[in-house]
């Protein structure tokens, strides 16, 4: 998750159809804080494209399909990307379902295998998933990833000699909001991370001083903004959002470089930031 980004894809509000009248109607039962406005969210998903291909990465965009809900511009928690292929995972909103089914497609075009994919009851988001090394994956256990999510995960990864382990997630605000692990822990480089320590369980941060994990405390004024979430570029850089100057400026100090987009309406109405707007696909 820190490694250099060398592709990634993502997926546009016009193709997640923010145009569309119907799935512009669901908005609100979507959790969204009011109604999506098209073009600032285009502009903003333009420079988010711009930014990472300044970085160095291959955007790849994914295509079009009638099936997608707003929420597919969070290109990042249909599917976990591993060194031994994509695991396609399923996600807690319904409207959601289709997701899986585009990236397995994108990854078949890709020449990328497909190591496995959850079934029901079986629950997880890729939000709520973090790599803290190339055998250690992290899952968050809350509304969104579930217990039998948790164990199918277990299953594809252990003979690959990965250990998952649970991560609780507090229930903050219910069930009804975002809360990823992502929301309040983000791998920065080599044994750094971003984190709201506040929410974060006691046995995750033991573990991660186990690891001798050094934190970036969040700003806490600034969790609503979502200053937690930031995309790994590799190389000590970092993506973060415009309105978190505290947090990001923590950031700089402890030796991380920070470019900072707007997402106002792209990821804060929406309620996912750099890091969900994209699915790396290579790193290294």
């Amino acid at each position: 998750m820190i490694a250099p980004l060398r592709r990634v894809a993502v997926c546009s509000p016009k193709t997640a159809g923010w145009l569309v009248r119907k799935r512009v109607a669901q908005w609100a039962e979507m959790a969204y804080r009011h109604k999506p406005e098209f073009a600032a969210a285009q502009k903003q998903h333009d420079a988010l494209r711009a930014a990472l291909h300044a970085a160095g990465a291959e955007v790849i965009d994914f295509p079009d399909n009638k099936e997608y809900s707003l929420d597919a511009i969070y290109t990042h928690d249909a599917s976990l990307m591993t060194d031994h292929g994509a695991i396609l995972l399923r996600m807690g909103k319904p409207a959601r379902n289709a997701e899986p089914v585009a990236h397995r497609k994108l990854y078949q075009s890709l020449g990328v295998p497909v190591l496995g994919e959850l079934l029901l009851p079986g629950l997880a988001e890729a939000g709520d998933l973090v790599w803290l090394d190339e055998k250690t994956l992290l899952a968050g256990r809350g509304y969104r990833t579930n217990a039998a999510g948790i164990e199918q995960l277990r299953a594809l990864l252990g003979p690959k000699g990965i250990d998952v382990f649970a991560a609780p997630l507090p229930h903050f605000t219910g069930p009804g909001s975002c809360m990823h692990l992502m929301s309040i822990l983000s791998l920065l480089g080599e044994s750094a991370a971003l984190a709201d320590t506040q929410l974060l369980a006691v046995e995750t941060m033991e573990l991660l001083a186990s690891r001798d994990v050094r934190l970036v405390e969040i700003e806490p004024s600034e969790r609503d903004t979502l200053a937690c979430n930031v995309l790994a570029l590799g190389q000590g850089k970092l993506l973060a959002l415009e309105g978190n100057p505290k947090t990001n400026q923590k950031l700089w100090e402890a030796g991380f470089e920070v470019k900072t987009i707007a997402g106002i309406e792209l990821a804060l109405n929406g309620g996912g930031g750099p890091t969900c707007l994209t699915r790396p696909i290579l790193r290294g």
